[in-house]
């Protein structure tokens, strides 16, 4: 069952067939891992009380964060890069843009402005050794950041997005992967949203037109089979 079944009438179902939606794109050879926004402000401290973090998905982002720590797991096993993002403001506002205009800024230590505990990485998944930090103004991971020149430099033809929030960044960034022209996945227990509407209606719009959502099991089973197949070359 997908997060969106429960939110589909029958005429939802009748129109996504009659418009053959939701074909299937698959993985390609040349995977790379976008972890997006997965910073201490998305999820606020594992199993304790995040009342002070105003943005924190709280115990489902951590339930991802596992989920995504698999992936990353597998995909280093594979040789696929990992690419980080951090979605971090001043602490002025100055390079918010509208988003600063609609939503505002956070105060404190426990949002996403520059300095700040929350604007770091979450240390569960922190980046290692080769992998690559971009720092991000808008929601999507190409709009104003070298991604787009990373990714052609490397040949990769397939972006496993994980991360927040589902709704957003992570929407976006699969919006633009999409339109670039890359295969686009989406394992579904990997990102997350504050809201369980929202992350239901943005992975079924994905799923619809813009990418493959998958399972955690299916991508670490794809990126397994990548790793034993780079074995097998180097005998």
């Amino acid at each position: 069952m997908k997060p969106w079944d429960q939110f589909l009438t029958p005429a939802d179902r009748a129109i996504v067939e009659r418009g053959k939606w939701a074909g299937r794109i698959g993985f390609g050879g040349k995977p790379a891992i976008v972890a997006i926004d997965m910073q201490n402000y998305m999820v606020g401290p594992r199993g304790g009380d995040d009342s002070q973090y105003p943005y924190s998905c709280g115990a489902i982002g951590w339930r991802s964060v596992d989920a995504g720590k698999r992936i990353m797991a597998a995909a280093r096993q594979a040789g696929a890069p990992i690419i980080y993002t951090r979605f971090v403001l001043e602490k002025s506002g100055a390079d918010g843009g509208m988003f600063a205009r609609k939503v505002r800024l956070g105060a404190g230590d426990y949002t996403f402005l520059a300095g700040t505990h929350g604007a770091e990485i979450i240390e569960d998944i922190r980046p290692g050794a080769g992998d690559l930090v971009i720092d991000k103004k808008k929601a999507s991971a190409f709009f104003g950041t070298p991604l787009q020149a990373y990714l052609t430099d490397r040949a990769i033809d397939t972006l496993i997005i994980l991360g927040g929030s589902t709704s957003n960044c992570v929407r976006a960034t699969a919006v633009d992967g999409a339109q670039s022209n890359y295969r686009v996945m989406v394992p579904e227990e990997a990102v997350f949203d504050r809201l369980p509407f929202s992350h239901a209606a943005a992975l079924f719009d994905l799923d619809r037109t813009f990418a493959d959502v998958v399972t955690t099991d299916e991508t670490v089973a794809y990126l397994d089979g990548l790793a034993r197949k780079g074995r097998k070359g180097t005998r």
